[in-house]
């Protein structure tokens, strides 16, 4: 753990200490606890790349454990969903398991709680249970039924057990404190009558435990030494605890739960509830609709595991509630499928184009790489005839001078063969353009060493040979939702945002023939177009794919928001900056550093207020903080501090930049605070111990001046 220490997320950080204050490496264990009622999204894949991150850096076991305790919404079909998602991330769990396997162990402690005096059967509704436990300023009121006799709750119980009661006629209660400032301790419920088979147990079981009781006490069975939840189980902790302390033995692990920051993206909804809504209404095709924020549904899109893994890492792991700009996870599929995806040909909207001067009879295959910056893709022939096909949109009559692709009069070279020259058109009964006839430069072929091979010209066309050309169905997808946040709205559906645009089906769209054979799941970059895999409708006559992205993102033009386009790009700007902070960190060159600083500069012209915030939020190393620190005092970015919100984000950053170990980056955040003294009272104390105790003497002098 010593190249990471630098830059330890704050679960890594309580890990560690827990390790230096005696904990046994060897009794590390994590778990990844899905309830089966859904299928995973991306908000999961950050959980799952948490817990399996954590047992492959502290080489410690990671079970898979179904928290399945509520047979009404579960099923088999959503177990080997999760288990076929976790594999396909590249995952491996040491033991599968469920908490159903623990229902008599869970019922004999209930008994055993019974007995101490510490649960009761109570025969309230539920509204008047909800009712009599006060709220969270005002105490509860005890239950009429909390004073029972052991022996009675012990006969009640085995009714429940035996399906005496009808659904909702009795619960089981733990007998904790009715005027605790914590409402979840007021007397929970633990167990509760549904008269429903559970898809592992059948109809053993009419009575089903809560999951506040079922989860730390499946924990401690399974001696998980760190629960690690989202942030909605924080206020559950204390009940957490208490249960665990009921049952357990002080020579085993007691469990220690801890909450992350649940992933919310922007643009999409992470509810599974709603996201069934949309399969049952059939506004998608399934949980797997490559529009879906499923991993199932990413991957059919053409997600790869590395793509997700990555975007886990580079959204980070935080404390507080946040929103990822959904651009983060486009961009990193770019980013691995730009190093992964082999490079042909397709034409979506085609044109035909006659080349006037090429032999009829004759065909050529050309030499072409799958990828012209790495050797190691290798090659294909392609054909190339008389007759080809281009993109309707790479040719105008008449176009502007800045329109580099072909237009009457011009030249542009077709990728991997000749440079073409367009001299008139054919038009059909309503002026639409039929046909595109051109000429071209018999000695300017691509690679072939001669002088006119060399002749540059500055646009280069993607095509196809039409009597070589393969007929495919193309899917083009776009984000699910038009707003940003689709279910925030209070007074409206979040069905109300969905995007009519989201699908698109072109069914004569035509590649180049190597791709006849490409198989389901293959993934391609149609050259100038995008990201395209290979979708599970197809068959050998009938090849469709799926767009997984634009070559860059078109979002924001699409809806002509200049402002969105700018919040759309900083993630990959940011990324830019990152080696050069880095290298600024390491440098004692001070002409360099400088160098450097211009560099981050210019690059930090790129980055929006939004998207910066966005990512502000989960920076978690010396060389993120220092790269923000540098664009939050560039001129280049105008941050109005007055916002609440971006009060709130600036404050907490500069909180943990203060307290950083690299002194350089404590010194920008401290030059920061001095630019913006807004901050300076909620500081102020940290400021004064920096100011006489701080190592570095620049710091030092500096608060010295700016505190007088």
């Amino acid at each position: 753990m010593s190249e990471s220490k630098k830059s330890l997320n704050f679960l890594e950080q309580i890990i560690e200490e827990d390790l230096a204050n005696g904990l046994d490496p060897n009794k590390l264990r994590f778990r990844f606890p899905p309830e089966p009622n859904g299928y995973l999204h991306i908000g999961h894949a950050a959980s799952i790349c948490l817990n399996f991150g954590l047992g492959i850096t502290y080489k410690a076991p990671v079970n898979l454990r179904f928290d399945d305790t509520n047979p009404v919404k579960e099923e088999q079909e959503y177990v080997d969903a999760i288990k076929a998602d976790i594999q396909w991330l590249g995952f491996t769990w040491d033991k599968e398991l469920y908490s159903s396997d623990y229902f008599n162990q869970l019922y004999d402690w209930a008994i055993q709680l019974i007995k101490e005096g510490k649960a009761y059967v109570d025969e309230q509704t539920s509204e008047e249970i909800a009712q009599q436990k006060g709220t969270p300023t005002e105490p509860g009121v005890n239950s009429p039924y909390r004073d029972r006799s052991v022996a009675e709750n012990l006969q009640l119980f085995a009714q429940m057990k035996a399906g005496d009661f009808s659904e909702g006629a009795a619960v089981l209660r733990a007998k904790i404190d009715m005027s605790h400032v914590n409402m979840h301790m007021r007397d929970p419920i633990m167990y509760r009558i549904l008269h429903k088979p559970h898809h592992r147990t059948g109809t053993t079981w009419k009575i089903y435990p809560m999951y506040d009781w079922t989860h730390g006490e499946s924990d401690y069975i399974e001696q998980v030494s760190h629960s690690i939840c989202t942030l909605e189980f924080k206020p559950h902790r204390p009940l957490y605890d208490w249960y665990v302390d009921q049952i357990r033995d002080p020579k085993l692990i007691r469990p220690k739960q801890r909450e992350f920051a649940r992933r919310n993206l922007s643009y999409t909804i992470m509810s599974k509830r709603k996201l069934l809504r949309l399969v049952n209404e059939k506004y998608v095709s399934g949980w797997d609709d490559p529009r879906m924020p499923t991993i199932s549904g990413l991957r059919r899109r053409g997600y790869t595991p590395n793509s997700i893994i990555n975007f886990s890492e580079k959204a980070g792991i935080s404390k507080r509630e946040n929103v990822t700009d959904v651009a983060l996870l486009e961009f990193s599929v770019r980013e691995d499928l730009n190093k992964t995806a082999p490079r042909v040909m397709a034409v979506l909207n085609p044109v035909k184009l006659v080349i006037t001067n090429y032999p009829d009879d004759k065909t050529e295959f050309l030499q072409a790489s799958y990828n012209d910056y790495d050797d190691s893709f290798g090659s294909r022939e392609v054909p190339f005839s008389k007759e080809i096909y281009i993109e309707r949109e790479d040719f105008k009559e008449e176009a502007p001078k800045k329109f580099f692709r072909l237009k009457l009069g011009s030249e542009v070279r077709l990728k991997n063969a000749y440079i073409i020259k367009a001299n008139e058109v054919v038009k059909d009964s309503k002026g639409v353009i039929t046909e595109i006839h051109c000429t071209y430069d018999k000695d300017s072929l691509s690679g072939s060493g001669t002088e006119a091979s060399q002749r540059k010209v500055k646009g280069t066309l993607h095509w196809v040979a039409i009597d070589y050309a393969h007929q495919v169905e193309v899917r083009v997808y776009d984000r699910l939702f038009l707003d940003e946040a689709p279910d925030s709205y209070k007074d409206k559906d979040f069905i109300d945002f969905i995007n009519p645009n989201s699908l698109r089906v072109n069914t004569n769209a035509y590649v180049e023939p190597s791709l006849q054979k490409a198989q389901i799941g293959e993934r391609f970059q149609f050259q100038r177009l995008g990201y395209f895999v290979v979708d599970k409708d197809s068959s050998t006559n009938h090849l469709v794919f799926n767009r997984t992205v634009a070559l860059k993102d078109t979002w924001a033009k699409s809806k002509g928001d200049q402002k969105a386009s700018s919040s759309n790009r900083p993630e990959e700007a940011i990324t830019k900056i990152y080696p050069f902070s880095g290298k600024y960190l390491k440098s004692r060159d001070e002409e360099e550093r400088q160098s450097l600083v211009k560099t981050i500069y210019e690059l930090s012209k790129q980055v929006s207020v939004q998207g910066l915030f966005n990512l502000v939020k989960n920076a978690n190393s010396n060389k993120e903080f220092l790269t923000y620190l540098m664009i939050f005092n560039s001129k280049n970015i105008s941050v109005d501090f007055s916002d609440k919100e971006n009060f709130a984000v600036g404050d907490v950053f500069i909180t943990k930049a203060l307290k950083m170990k690299n002194s350089y980056v404590r010194y920008r955040a401290v030059d920061f605070v001095i630019k913006h003294p807004e901050f300076k009272e909620n500081h102020l104390s940290v400021l004064h111990t920096m100011a006489t105790e701080d190592k570095n003497t620049k710091i030092v002098a500096l608060l010295n001046d700016f505190l007088k």
